[in-house]
C-alpha cells in the first residue's frame, strides 16, 4: 500500500538543506478523498469513450447500409416504387438497346457557273452566268436511322422492317458503350413491320447483353410501359414512360415508300418520336412486350407497338430456317361490319369480302386462292370451321397454319354457301 505524505519545508539552517515528509496525522482524510474522485473520473471518462466509440461505429455501419447506390457523384433515393422500378429497368435493359445507322454511297456534286450566251455573244454586257452541278465522285452519307434491341448473345438484333428497307444501304449498330459494328439483314417479315439483323464480328467473339422477352398476351390497358429509342437520330437511348392506352388496334402505316396495314397492335401514350422505330416497349419487370413502330401524326401521344409474341415466331424461323415464311392464301379483302354490309348490299354482317384495292387485283395470280377457284366478291365466312369476324380476322386465323396445310373455306357466293378446299401457299420476303 502506498503511503502518501504532505511535504513541509523548514527554515534554512547552516550546512546542507534537508527536506522531510511528515508522518500522516489528523489531516489524512482530505487528500485520499481528492485522489479517489480523480481516479474515478479518469476511469469513467475512459469507459464512456470506449463504449461511445463502439456504438458510434455500429450506428454508422447500419446507416450506411440504408443508403441507396450512388448515381454518378450524387445519391438519389426514388420517391415511389414505380419510379424505383423504372430506374432499375432502364439500368438493366439499356446496354442491350442499340442505335441503327443507315449509310449509303451518294454522288458528290460540284457547283460551277455557266453562261448560256457565251456561244452567241462575246460582249461583256451579255455575260450572265447560272449555276450548274457536276458529279465529283461518291461519298458515304447517313441517310436514316432507327433503334433495335439485341435478342441473342451472338448479336441478333430485332427492329422494324421500315428501318432497313433499302437493300443498297449499309447498316451499322452502335451500342451504349460507344462501340460500332457492321450489321447485315438476316430476314424481313413479309406481313409484319419486323426485321432481324445480325451483328458482324471479326476476330475474337464477343458475347452481347440481351433483352428478356415477355408475354404480350398478358398486357392490360392502363399498365405502365417504358420506351427506349434513338430519338431524332441524335439522342441515343432516350427514355419515355406512359401507359398502355388500347389493345387490338388496326393501323395503316406509311412513309418513305413503305405502306403496310398492321393488325392487333398495342396503343400507348408513351412518347414515340422519330428514331424510336424498332425500339423496345417494356413492362416494369424489364421484359420486352412490344416493338415501337408508328405514331398517329394527327394526334398527340398516340403511338403503336407490335406485340412481341408476333416476333417470337419470326425469331424461331430465322434460327431454324434462315428466313421468315407465312402461309399464303392470296386474296385482298375487307372485313364486313354493319356499315360494309349496308354500303355493299350484303346478306351477312360478318366475314371477309374479297375485293381489289387501288387497281390491284382481288385474287393474286398463281396463288392458292386462284388455284382453288375463289373469285372477287366471294365472302369467306369460315376458315377451317373458325368464324371470321371483326375481332377474329382472316389474318389472325391464317397465321396459325403453315405453308402446305390443306384447309377448308366456307364461302358465300351470291346467295349460295359452298365449301372449298385450299392448299396454302408460301409467302416470304
Amino acid at each position: 500500500m502506498i503511503d502518501y505524505r504532505l511535504p513541509q519545508i523548514k527554515k534554512p539552517q547552516l550546512g546542507m538543506q534537508k527536506i522531510k515528509f511528515l508522518k500522516p496525522g489528523k489531516n489524512k482524510v482530505f487528500p485520499i478523498l481528492i485522489l479517489t474522485i480523480f481516479v474515478s473520473s479518469v476511469f469513467g471518462f475512459l469507459a464512456g469513450a470506449i463504449s461511445g466509440g463502439y456504438f458510434y461505429l455500429e450506428v454508422k455501419d447500419y446507416l450506411n447500409k440504408l443508403k441507396p447506390e450512388p448515381v454518378g457523384q450524387e445519391v438519389y433515393l426514388p420517391q415511389t416504387l414505380q419510379e424505383q422500378s423504372v430506374i432499375k429497368v432502364v439500368k438493366e435493359v439499356s446496354p442491350a438497346v442499340v442505335s441503327i445507322i443507315v449509310t449509303k454511297d451518294l454522288p458528290v456534286l460540284e457547283e460551277y457557273y455557266y453562261s448560256p450566251f457565251e456561244e452567241f455573244f462575246n460582249d461583256p454586257f451579255f455575260e450572265f452566268k447560272v449555276p450548274r452541278y457536276r458529279e465529283k465522285g461518291v461519298e458515304k452519307k447517313e441517310v436514316g436511322g432507327g433503334t433495335g434491341f439485341i435478342i441473342s448473345e451472338d448479336g441478333m438484333v430485332l427492329t422494324n422492317k421500315h428501318v432497313v428497307l433499302d437493300q443498297d444501304a449499309d447498316y451499322t449498330v452502335l451500342t451504349l458503350d460507344g462501340e460500332s459494328f457492321s450489321a447485315g439483314v438476316l430476314a424481313k417479315d413479309p406481313v409484319q413491320d419486323i426485321a432481324i439483323l445480325k451483328i458482324k464480328q471479326e476476330g475474337n467473339f464477343k458475347s452481347f447483353p440481351q433483352v428478356k422477352l415477355g408475354n404480350s398476351d398478358k398486357i392490360q390497358i392502363g399498365q405502365t410501359v417504358i420506351a427506349i429509342g434513338y430519338v431524332l437520330g441524335r439522342y441515343q437511348n432516350t427514355i419515355s414512360v406512359g401507359v398502355v392506352s388500347g389493345l387490338g388496334r388496326t393501323i395503316t402505316a406509311s412513309g418513305g415508300g413503305f405502306y403496310e396495314t398492321i393488325e392487333d397492335v398495342i396503343q400507348t401514350d408513351t412518347a414515340i418520336n422519330k428514331g424510336n422505330s424498332g425500339g423496345p416497349l417494356l413492362n416494369l419487370k424489364g421484359e420486352v412486350i412490344g416493338i415501337n413502330t408508328a405514331i398517329d401524326i394527327e394526334g398527340q401521344n398516340i403511338g403503336f407497338a407490335i406485340p412481341i409474341n408476333k416476333a417470337k415466331r419470326d425469331i424461331e424461323q430465322v434460327k431454324n430456317l434462315g428466313k421468315i415464311v407465312y402461309p399464303f392464301l392470296g386474296v385482298r379483302y375487307i372485313l364486313i361490319n354493319e356499315d360494309v354490309q349496308k354500303d355493299n348490299n350484303l346478306q351477312v354482317d360478318s366475314g371477309a369480302l374479297i375485293v381489289g384495292d387501288k387497281g390491284e387485283p382481288a385474287i393474286f395470280p398463281g396463288s392458292a386462292a386462284e388455284k382453288a377457284g375463289l373469285k372477287e366478291r366471294d365472302i369467306i365466312l369460315e376458315f377451317n370451321e373458325e368464324e371470321i369476324t371483326i375481332d377474329n380476322s382472316l389474318a389472325k386465323i391464317i397465321i396459325k397454319y403453315n405453308p402446305g396445310d390443306e384447309v377448308s373455306l366456307k364461302i358465300l357466293r351470291g346467295k349460295e354457301e359452298e365449301i372449298i378446299n385450299v392448299v396454302l401457299g408460301e409467302m416470304s420476303e
